[in-house]
């Protein structure tokens, strides 16, 4: 169950009977009026779910849903309206609103629609949780592949991100040689190719130069390893 919704509706005897049913659930519930009243607000607060109307004065729904995902907000969005047209309901959705509800509506299907976006984002930023990896100040997105050390972003070839992807889902262990080309790579290991020592020189040189404490290390004779300690 969410713990904090945000209510944007501008018709009194809706936002009533909205935060009635709400807060008989011990939900938490801000209110506001219009959709630029919202913003400030979300701005300020976390709320699990917001709830807005589309017809509004000021900012009307689709253009708060506009202002949230361009500001990185993911906050869930059940957008509510009398209107009932396939393109109404398509303007909202791709605007960012994650559902739809039509007025006049039952309590409890509102309040089902809440449960499941609440269950829906809590399920991906557990997901979200577990593809960031973090190594000392080192940030590896895995569902978007990027890579942050500190404050500046670096930039990686497909076969460095892919060696570096490798050694961090083997954080702390010692990977040979033989076991890089064979998942890094995909070939039969040559004992005497130095592809590997190339791009771990790449990597150190775009993770660890600069920097105090490096990331990348080897263990002679055995192989190389990614650890902050």
């Amino acid at each position: 169950m969410p713990r904090k919704i945000l209510i944007v509706e501008d018709h009194a005897n809706t936002v009533h009977s909205i935060k009635k049913g709400l807060t008989e659930q011990h939900i938490e519930v801000d209110i506001a009026l219009d959709g630029k009243s919202a913003c400030n607000m979300v701005l300020q607060s976390h709320y699990d779910v917001i709830i807005s109307d589309i017809i509004m004065p000021e900012m009307n729904g689709i253009e708060f849903c506009t202002f949230l995902r361009t500001k990185g907000i993911k906050t869930p969005v059940l957008l509510l309206s009398a209107l009932d047209s396939t393109d109404m309901k398509i303007t909202g959705l791709e605007a960012g609103g994650d559902d739809y509800l039509t007025k006049p509506f039952e309590f409890k299907e509102l309040l089902a629609r809440v449960r499941a976006l609440n269950r829906r984002n809590k399920d991906a930023a557990e997901s979200d949780e577990r593809h960031v990896v973090t190594i000392g100040d080192l940030i590896i997105d895995m569902s978007n592949k990027t890579v942050h050390r500190g404050s500046g972003k670096i930039d990686l070839t497909p076969r460095e991100y892919k060696l570096l992807e490798y050694l961090v889902q083997k954080k702390g262990q010692v990977v040979s040689k033989a076991e890089l080309i064979e998942n890094v790579w995909d070939i039969d290991f040559d004992p005497g190719t130095n592809v590997v020592e190339v791009y771990i020189n790449y990597l150190r040189k775009k993770m660890d130069r600069g920097y105090e404490n490096k990331l990348i290390h080897n263990r002679s004779g055995i192989g190389y390893y990614i650890s902050d300690i």
